[in-house]
């Protein structure tokens, strides 16, 4: 008697409805897979208690209780060296290496193919890193997309962000109004998807910027 192949256990956390029924519909119906969702960083993480580790988890990158990299993280912490991956929409070439070196097993865009889905919780379960085609071209063009490079002018705000100095003192350093300090911090932050400063700073460290 031919023995039944275990199913994959598969965590989907994302806080839009239509994606998540969308993805479990899909996968569950494949038969090779049982699925378990969530709403937020904190569900999902109560979700790796209850029934986890899962064999994949995915973690929408923007749901409650992410804060970036940091509840990736968290998730990676709590599932046993089983893989965790990032599901988003368009992340700058910037984010996605600062996801991949928070040790993420890979990156899956919400635009991706229901059935393409499948083969990329596979591939990750298999060991592997899974990133699409289109992410991994923008990462060897050097980043150079949606504007997420670092001008010359907001490298030398970056390097003395870097030194925990305050607008008005980076103002008098480089010789600029403070209102237009304050305007190349928020620019870096938003390049390098960080909501503070601080934040920018050890993005920034991590992407070996500065």
């Amino acid at each position: 008697m031919t023995q039944t192949p275990l199913k994959l256990s598969v965590l989907i956390a994302d806080d839009h409805e239509m994606v998540v029924e969308m993805f479990s519909l899909f996968l569950t119906a494949s038969s090779e897979m049982t699925v378990k969702t969530a709403k937020s960083l904190d569900e999902a993480l109560e979700r790796i208690k209850e029934h986890g580790p899962f064999d994949v988890t995915l973690l929408d990158l923007n749901m409650p209780g992410m804060n970036g990299v940091a509840g990736l993280v968290r998730a990676i912490k709590m599932s046993a060296g089983k893989p965790v991956a990032i599901l988003t929409s368009n992340p700058t070439p910037r984010m996605v290496d600062e996801i991949l070196a928070a040790g993420a097993s890979g990156i899956v865009l919400k635009t991706t193919p229901v059935r393409s889905l499948g083969n990329a919780i596979r591939f990750m379960y298999a060991g592997e890193h899974y990133l699409p085609l289109e992410l991994a071209r923008d990462r060897r063009q050097g980043g150079d997309t949606s504007g997420g490079r670092l001008t010359e002018k907001e490298m030398l705000v970056m390097s003395y962000l870097a030194e925990g100095r305050q607008n008005k003192e980076i103002a008098h350093g480089l010789n600029l109004a403070e209102p237009t300090i304050k305007m190349h911090v928020k620019s870096i932050c938003k390049k390098l998807g960080a909501t503070n400063r601080t934040q920018a700073v050890v993005t920034a460290r991590n992407l070996g910027i500065i």
